[in-house]
């Protein structure tokens, strides 16, 4: 295999070029993504230990949630779902018949990883450990003599083994079970677990590696999962069977299926498609897989083909939630600027797959783009999936509930449930907040990047010296980011803030003295030898912004959505008054919109007020000629930030507020 260097035109300034080589770091104490020591990528993650969250920032918050109630809630459903009854089953324990989807195994495995981040900050958890331990002795029972490992075709349908790779998940699988075993061993959980995991990745090289079948999964996530195990280990069969999955996708060999190949990514070579199609999170998971084989490889010609593709879904084919995924029917993308908000799917399997997406790109290219897009996504996309409780979920996630809607079960959209037939989100939300910390910042030779603002500390060797920078604020409620350097080389060294894409103005100071500091390619880059307990101010605005969609995104013309800083804002029937239709409330353009704290509300947050009016269009469906609506009533009304809704009742909600006639 001829392997190239990626090129070096599309760096950052201030950031590694493209084709210069990550140093090599402690990547047994890693975080979920490290590149190797010869990846060809612009900046490096922290290890395990160098981010932290405080319990008081919105962040910390949400990990702490995760820890005390998410993440039991997940344990406690394994066990009453019967996904570990069918390990103990597969393990000759229990003659139990096979409980939940095929592919249940993997929501184990997911809650594994959870556990493995969870326990790299809080290592006095017993139960968790206890956990941790004993479901990765059980996996150890249940694998057959040749490694192979899956529940449901060890137990159930045996004869099916490796027969239906476009349904069958069992790769889907197997790359869940060695990312918690990644996990595992860069937080020093669960040994057992990692040799589960290589016996099984032994397996697949030997069945599907060099001159083997011919063969990709279904549901795309093998990939990544090689690549991160061939940075674990450094082992470059792992690696090279990742590479090989990508180089045979594309050739039809899962065959039409019942959506067509394009549903499965499998209708063109990975490097010449042009748009997202499909399923969506297999989608993004696909994405994930390109971006790490590409800087592992070297390869420009991957990498440029995934930030094509994210270029597609972005500009295209995203909700202005960072949702993806507009159609029920195959939880897939629909055409160009489909995106109707009442009818989005938008699952939050798809939103997490967002995350790690931009994540895998920030750190090969440097862009601030990329840690914008990471940004949306988990402010509300993601954020919205789970209830302020930590123990009630939506599995898709709609920007639209009209007055009068039904619905029932899994089926209800105004309501988040506990757990689902196919609970793939509860524990995939779970693995991503426990793991929250290592989003914060990146390193570099020369430097330190913040790319998410939370309460809490980030430190990295820069310059052959320990660097840690404290920070303190309100994020993303206020703008004001307060950092204090309480460590660091006697020796210049750049510290890089990221300018969001919303923020618009700006400014710094440095022991409360103004400097000039513009932005270049979305990042403040700050030089000096700093000196321990220089504080830095970042003063982000904030003001309220009236966002207005493509002109082709034809459900919600006439429409705008609020934001602020990284939030967008929805109506819901509980903040109008009684009697109030809400898709009867128009928003006044002109008029200003305030914001304000709320302390009724889980975390206090900040809240919109708005004012307008009540529509009167009159009572018939359908009207001759161009219908005009007569002006109503004055209204003031409230909007809360989109992650949280529905936490107080059902109820209709909207984010898309039709604007006033106005002339």
């Amino acid at each position: 295999m001829t392997e190239q260097k990626l090129s070096d035109t599309s760096a950052a300034p201030g950031v590694r070029p493209i084709g210069t080589p990550v140093p090599s770091g402690p990547h047994g104490s890693a975080g979920p993504v490290a590149p190797g020591p010869g990846a060809v990528a612009a900046l490096r993650p922290l290890g395990v230990g160098q981010a932290r969250l405080d319990a008081d920032g919105l962040l910390g918050r949400w990990r702490r949630r995760n820890a005390e109630d998410t993440l039991p809630h997940c344990v406690d459903n394994l066990h009453r779902a019967g996904n570990i009854g069918n390990l103990r089953a597969a393990a000759g324990e229990s003659d139990e018949a096979f409980a939940g989807m095929w592919f249940a195994d993997s929501d184990v495995h997911k809650t594994l990883e959870a556990a493995a981040w969870e326990l790299s900050v809080s290592s006095g958890d017993g139960a968790l450990r206890s956990f941790v331990e004993d479901t990765a002795a059980l996996l150890a029972r249940a694998q057959q003599a040749d490694g192979y490992l899956n529940s449901y075709f060890t137990v159930a349908a045996p004869d099916e083994r490796w027969r239906r790779p476009d349904w069958s998940h069992e790769l889907y699988c197997a790359g869940h079970l060695i990312q918690a075993a990644v996990a595992a061993a860069r937080t020093g959980v669960g040994p057992e677990l990692v040799a589960v995991a290589r016996r099984f990745a032994d397996l697949l090289v030997e069945r599907f590696g060099p001159d083997g079948v011919e063969e990709v999964c279904g549901h795309p996530e093998i990939e990544t999962a090689l690549a991160e195990l061939y940075r674990l280990t450094g082992h470059r069969p792992y690696l090279d069977l990742a590479r090989r999955f990508l180089d045979l996708r594309g050739r039809g060999l899962l065959g039409p299926g019942r959506f067509g190949p394009a549903y499965y990514q499998d209708h063109l070579p990975v490097r010449e498609a042009r748009e997202v199609t499909g399923h969506a999170v297999r989608q993004l998971y696909l994405l994930a897989g390109m971006v790490d084989v590409a800087v592992e490889t070297g390869e420009p010609q991957l990498l440029e083909a995934a930030e094509r593709l994210w270029e597609d879904a972005v500009h295209r084919r995203t909700y202005v939630t960072g949702a993806h995924g507009s159609r029920h029917r195959d939880e897939a993308y629909g055409d160009p600027y489909e995106l109707p908000p009442d009818r989005a799917y938008a699952e939050t399997c798809a939103a997490i797959a967002s995350v790690h997406v931009n994540w895998r790109l920030l750190l090969a290219t440097g862009r601030a783009r990329y840690a914008d897009e990471m940004e949306r996504a988990l402010y509300n996309g993601v954020a919205a999936a789970v209830s302020s409780d930590g123990r009630h979920f939506f599995y898709s996630n709609p920007l639209q509930v009209r007055t009068g809607h039904t619905g029932s079960g899994e089926e209800a959209a105004a309501r988040r449930l506990p757990w689902y037939s196919c609970a793939c989100c509860p524990p995939n939300i779970a693995r991503l907040m426990a793991s929250l910390h290592g989003y914060l910042a990146t390193a570099h030779d020369d430097g330190l990047q913040i790319h998410l603002y939370a309460s809490g500390s980030v430190s990295a060797e820069v310059a052959g010296s320990a660097v840690q920078v404290d920070v303190r604020t309100e994020y993303p409620w206020q703008g004001r980011v307060e950092l204090t350097v309480a460590s660091g080389p006697g020796v210049p060294w750049t510290l890089a803030l990221r300018v969001p894409a919303w923020c618009d103005a700006y400014t710094v100071r440095i022991d409360g003295g103004p400097v000039m500091a513009p932005a270049r390619d979305g990042y403040i880059r700050l030089t000096r030898a700093w000196a321990p307990g220089t504080t830095v101010v970042l003063d982000l605005e904030m003001p309220v912004r009236q966002v207005s969609a493509h002109p082709r995104v034809d459900a919600v013309r006439g429409c705008v959505a609020l934001a602020r800083g990284p939030l967008v804002y929805c109506l819901e029937q509980a903040d109008l008054p009684p009697g109030t239709v809400l898709e009867d409330v128009r928003l006044d353009p002109a008029a200003e919109v305030t914001a304000a704290g709320r302390e009724d509300l889980p975390g206090s947050p900040v809240v919109l007020t708005a004012r307008g009016s009540l529509a009167d269009a009159g009572d018939s469906l359908y009207t001759a000629g161009i219908r005009r609506e007569r002006g109503g009533a004055p209204l003031t009304f409230t909007a809360v930030p989109y992650f949280l809704w529905g936490n107080r009742s059902e109820g209709p909600m909207r984010v898309w507020i039709p604007v006033a006639a106005t002339g």
